[in-house]
């Protein structure tokens, strides 16, 4: 597919002499006139011969170009090199998504792979593992190879990876008897390596949350985990005593506690979570990314003056860090080198072939040997309607341009192709042997972020809208990924076999049968009774998660008839609930209901005046929905998707559909916070439509809910949004259509049988990030129907997650840099009546900063008042209870501190931390503890 893109600009002289300019070293070259899809192309067409590296000024737009690229190459050719964010302080765990991509990334770099890197200013300048040191490190295995299981775990650990009892994370691996399980950081699945004595029999990759096998493979590159290794955990505790002894000056003593406190860490078999710190003195001389190219590899700056001014700033901030780390002793002298500047990463670049893209020609006192200038033309996505379609290729056609149409899926495109043929134009299904041609149409699915349009050899892509379209996934399929049984287990766990019932497990034991010596499982039963499993039928045997009577469980007799009784029992009492829950839907599903009608130019309006590109499950979500409402019966659809990924927007386009048909709309929201938000949001969206939207909670005084009751009642209201005062025995609807759920695991089951009395014969939309056990499973065995969002939003970044010891210097360090890039935090406290007093001690930290409070038992106009000083950015700092777990969506809030966060339970843990990372922006999550408590649960 990339042949196709590439011969479509081959003659364009532009291009030409920029690969002219190449093969005889006239560079550095500038190359003005071309936008963000041109630079992509050219970029492409530079590939065939080595590995590129392209410098853009923010990560946004190395990712865009990396999109672009992969779109336009039909393979996974461009990768985004991230900055990983650096730990100097004591952490007990971090999250490091971005440094397992970057090790990634230079994994195929010193392999010699022909990749292109697309990378921000702010990546390029760190410092990093030095080529050498990551080949060396590196672990390769094949099937049929023999290996030593104890010198694999050597290096393993060597190469930075963490022993535990069950994989379910990147850099961690397991041994259990003859079966090893890895998660390479390269990878999007783990692999599993099964051994016969000390031959490798097989390796394939396997689901982490069933721990079954999915596809095999025959051979594996192990990249590092870190990109600080040392030779052993006693080389590094050496060297930062020889640091420690070389210590001079007034901060000695500091210094030497800092250091002090990471030998014993060490010394006591944990892990080091700011080994981040000690690169300097891991390496004779720390590597960067040049390290990796070859000397042909170009270099290319894109929007240079962007990529230095971001580059300056980023090397600001880090300076001042630095000197704050300096100052209290964290940092000494001798660790330093953490970035290049902007003028040492130049100088680099300048030992490659050079090149500058740029919108205008700037950098005058570079030195340019040729510059060239482009005319070519970036083009607006196409929105997906067929006329407009037409048109635009009917005008380049007449003209006797060769265009390329980039829609659909593989599925659609034959219905495009015939409409088009249909209006009379030459346009055809793209395959290896196509050629562009003048006045025809070659259509391919896929999309990029733009379209262009070369005048001057008469060349033009048009694409659909990125997000519209079907992605190819760039990792692995997961088979049986909806299996849920939980099959790694641990000596002593109760255990369950399908056929003989509840035992426990006694580890794995090696057993000789007709001369062949294999890996069993150990169960005991009641009595003497033991059972022995062959490993490979692993799937026969489960974790007991049942009731336990004073913490004992009765164990079976492998030959008594008990677990067969109760396996009966219990297909009569699933069965005896699963027809009244059957009754109960069918006779709902018999109900008359009221058909919605189909989408008009209304809702096409509404749904384009969305700010943000839609993912495809978003997209295909709402059409699922809106499907539903069409239909003649009552709809009970539930909404799943992560935190942030875009339920309210779907929510919306289904209460659309039903305000244009005159029907009323409900919102019911489990807190006041979150209907508030909903209320805001919802006068936003539909600002530009006649529909009448009102707010029914605590912030409404009782006069003002009285008239609202009223209005209500008349059918003067389209869309009500409230909490459980919707529920209550004084609200009257005219004519309600649709009811949408949000958080529904919030409610009480008192609240949804009030629910199911109110809205009988209304269509109900649920939403839910984390839906309760009985819901999930009515919508999974298709009682429920379900829709799921599981695509992040575009330009989404993981939250980077610390899990760090209680220290204020940390914390305002923190804050710090998010108030420096114009950001604000969330700081949850989660106990009122020291709330006040946790709020002025941040404030002697941080005297210029802003603070907010808000907690459940202020007023509501209060509350108001504080959440509207938020979102106008009249607050920098809120500090806060739990309230805001919930729905709250503020994207200028990317660092959330939780105090004391081991008091708070996992799923308020994660839906808090989805509170922030809502914008393009990369988000920080710190999660402090007391020292002395459990942090099992918290490191989990």
């Amino acid at each position: 597919m990339s042949d196709l893109f590439i011969s479509a600009i081959e003659n364009f002289t532009p291009y030409r002499d920029m690969l002219d300019a190449l093969a005889k070293g006239q560079t550095p070259a500038a190359v003005s006139g071309i936008s963000a899809i041109h630079k992509a192309q050219f970029a492409l067409g530079m590939r065939k011969n080595s590995s590129v590296l392209i410098i853009t000024d923010d990560e946004a737009a190395a990712r865009r170009l990396s999109d672009d690229i992969n779109s336009m190459s039909g393979e996974t050719a461009a990768y985004t090199l991230p900055a990983k964010d650096i730990t100097f302080t004591a952490v007990e765990s971090s999250s490091r998504e971005y440094e397992h991509s970057r090790l990634g990334v230079l994994s195929r770099l010193a392999a010699g792979e022909k990749i292109i890197v697309c990378a921000s200013a702010e990546s390029v300048m760190q410092t990093t593992i030095p080529k050498e040191v990551l080949l060396s490190r590196t672990i390769e295995l094949s099937a049929g190879a023999e290996t030593d299981t104890r010198e694999l775990i050597k290096k393993l650990i060597s190469a930075g990876y963490s022993r535990c009892e069950k994989v379910e994370g990147a850099s961690q691996f397991s041994v259990r008897g003859s079966i090893i399980d890895i998660f390479p950081v390269q990878e999007a699945l783990p692999l599993r390596i099964e051994l016969w004595g000390d031959e490798i029999d097989s390796i394939s990759y396997f689901d982490p949350e069933s721990q079954r096998r999915t596809e095999p493979i025959q051979s594996v590159k192990i990249s590092p985990a870190l990109e600080t290794l040392f030779e052993s955990t006693e080389d590094l505790i050496s060297r930062i005593k020889k640091l420690s002894s070389s210590v001079r000056g007034k901060r000695t003593e500091l210094v030497r506690n800092a250091l002090a406190r990471d030998i014993d860490r060490l010394s006591s078999g944990l892990e080091l979570g700011n080994i981040d710190k000690y690169l300097p003195i891991a390496y004779e001389k720390p590597a960067s990314v040049f390290d990796y190219l070859s000397e042909k590899s170009p270099v290319i700056f894109s929007e240079y003056r962007n990529s230095s001014e971001k580059a300056r700033a980023v090397m600001s901030q880090h300076n001042e860090d630095i000197k704050l780390l300096l100052e209290s002793g964290e940092l000494c002298k001798g660790l330093d080198g953490y970035m290049l500047t902007f003028p040492e990463m130049y100088s680099k670049a300048q030992r490659f072939p050079l090149l500058h893209f740029d919108a205008f020609v700037r950098g005058a006192d570079i030195g340019f040997k040729r510059l060239i200038s482009a005319s070519a033309n970036q083009t607006a996505p196409w929105g997906g309607e067929i006329r407009q379609l037409i048109e635009d290729l009917g005008s380049f056609c007449e003209h006797g341009y060769s265009v390329i149409v980039m829609a659909g899926s593989e599925k659609t495109l034959p219905i495009i192709e015939k409409d088009l043929r249909d209006e009379g134009i030459r346009c055809s299904i793209a395959n290896a042997d196509s050629v562009l041609t003048a006045g025809s149409v070659l259509l391919m699915s896929g999309c990029t972020s733009a379209g262009y349009d070369y005048p001057d050899i008469k060349t033009a892509l048009i694409t659909q809208a990125r997000a519209t379209v079907s992605k190819k996934k760039l990792r692995k399929t997961k088979k049986g990924e909806e299996i849920k049984s939980l099959s790694d287990i641990a000596e002593g766990d109760l255990v369950v076999h399908a056929l003989h019932g509840i035992g426990k497990f006694a580890g794995i034991r090696k057993l000789e049968l007709e001369g062949i010596t294999k890996d069993y499982i150990t169960i005991k039963y009641a009595g003497t009774d033991v059972l022995y499993v062959p490993v490979n039928q692993l799937d026969m045997v489960s974790k007991y998660i049942g009731p336990r009577d004073n913490g004992a469980v009765k164990l079976n007799k492998l030959s008594s008839m008990d677990w067969q009784k109760t396996r009966a029992r219990v297909k009569k009492a699933v069965k005896d609930m699963a027809d009244e829950l059957i009754k109960l839907y069918a006779k709902r599903s018999q109900t008359p209901g009221f058909a919605f009608s189909e989408d008009d130019d209304w809702q096409h309006d509404f749904e384009a005046r969305f700010p943000y590109t839609e993912t495809d499950d978003q997209l295909r979500s709402a059409q699922e929905i809106k499907e539903d409402m069409q239909k003649p019966v009552p709809m009970d659809r539930l909404l799943c998707g992560d935190v942030g990924f875009g339920k309210t927007e779907v929510a919306f386009r289904a209460a659309f559909k039903c305000m244009e048909d005159g029907k009323q709309c409900a919102i019911l929201a489990p807190t006041t916070v979150l209907a508030w938000q909903h209320y805001q949001t919802a006068l936003k969206r539909f600002e530009h439509f006649p529909m009448k939207i009102e707010l029914l909670s605590r912030f409404r005084s009782k006069k003002e809910q009285e008239e609202i009751l009223k209005q209500l009642k008349r059918g003067d209201i389209d869309m009500i949004i409230g909490t459980h005062r919707l529920v209550q025995k004084d609200v009257k609807f005219r004519d309600l259509g649709l009811v949408i759920i949000d958080e529904e695991q919030r409610f009480g089951v008192a609240h949804k049988e009030k629910f199911k009395e109110m809205f009988s014969g209304v269509d109900v939309l649920t939403l839910s990030a984390t839906p309760i056990p009985r819901t999930l499973n009515m919508a999974m065995s298709g009682i429920r129907d379900m829709s799921v969002i599981e695509e992040p939003p575009v330009d989404r970044h993981p939250v980077q997650t610390y899990v760090i010891e209680h220290n204020m210097g940390v914390i305002v360090q923190a804050i710090n840099r998010e108030l420096r890039r114009g950001g604000q935090v969330y700081y949850i406290h989660n106990r009122i009546d020291s709330i006040d007093l946790c709020a002025s001690r941040l404030q002697e930290q941080l005297p210029d900063a802003r603070i907010g409070i808000a907690h459940g038992q202020i007023t509501e106009e209060r509350l108001s008042e504080i959440w509207q000083s938020l979102l106008e950015h009249e607050i920098d700092i809120l500090v806060c209870t739990t309230l805001i777990e919930t729905g709250v969506d503020v994207p200028n809030v990317n660092t959330l501190i939780i105090e004391d966060a081991d008091n708070l339970g996992l799923s308020q843990l994660y839906q808090l931390r989805g509170r922030v990372g809502r914008s393009s922006r990369r988000a920080f999550a710190y999660f402090t503890f007391r020292r002395g408590k459990a942090l099992s649960e918290i490191a989990s």
